[in-house]
């Protein structure tokens, strides 16, 4: 197990390294099986509060490290058919029963807020929205859904989603395994994830900070 010095935010079972590390000590290499359901889970059976960056973060520095024994390719390859098939699945929700599932009241999980959230971030930004909104959390959740309820047609879905997949399933686990490289981060895992997550829910502070100003001058 690496090394960490910061304690987690949240249940131990929101910690990607006790998460990863226990599917690990479970299954061995298989434990790859185990982490691209969570993703999916995450990104198409809207769960939003999985630890989306931070897990394929940690699974390209656990590679990196040799602690989870399966080749770069071949993870970032299930990572990416993870996350691409979610949000096929969060399409066709949005398509089938997405308005029955948006006006159910809040619960633990599901916030009707969150669907305000990405509402704006997709009229906001359109189809780019299901590319950026891979990187930030709730969004990433709902947006496929948002794209389904909307009609988007499913050739313009298919390409962002595509497009979305790579950059996000590969990109982050890539930088997660590069990172993994130095004897920093690999002594400090707790501090690297908790600035990865606090860089991907930066854009959502930045659109609130904006309409909050825009509300006062509107006022």
């Amino acid at each position: 197990m690496i090394a960490s010095t910061v304690p987690m935010l949240g249940p131990d079972w929101l910690d990607p390294e006790i998460l990863i590390n226990g599917f690990i000590e479970r299954w061995g290499v298989w434990a790859l099986v185990a982490i691209c359901v969570v993703v999916l889970i995450e990104t198409g059976l809207l769960f939003p509060i999985l630890p989306g960056d931070s897990l394929l973060f940690t699974v390209g520095l656990f590679v990196g490290t040799g602690a989870l024994q399966v080749p770069l390719w071949v993870a970032c390859l299930a990572l990416f058919v993870a996350a691409f098939v979610g949000d096929q699945i969060g399409y066709g929700i949005g398509r089938t029963a997405g308005p029955r599932i948006f006006k159910r009241p809040d619960s633990r999980i599901f916030k009707q807020q969150h669907i305000d959230t990405t509402h704006a971030f997709f009229d906001k930004y359109g189809g780019r929205a299901i590319v950026l909104g891979r990187f930030v959390p709730i969004v990433r959740t709902y947006i496929p859904v948002a794209a389904g309820i909307g009609r988007m047609p499913y050739s313009h879905f298919i390409k962002y989603n595509v497009i979305g997949a790579v950059l996000w399933a590969v990109g982050v686990t890539l930088l997660g395994y590069w990172l993994g490289s130095y004897a920093f981060v690999r002594d400090n895992i707790e501090v690297a994830l908790v600035l990865i997550v606090a860089v991907s829910v930066l854009p959502m502070v930045i659109e609130w900070i904006k309409h909050r100003r825009e509300r006062k001058t509107a006022a």
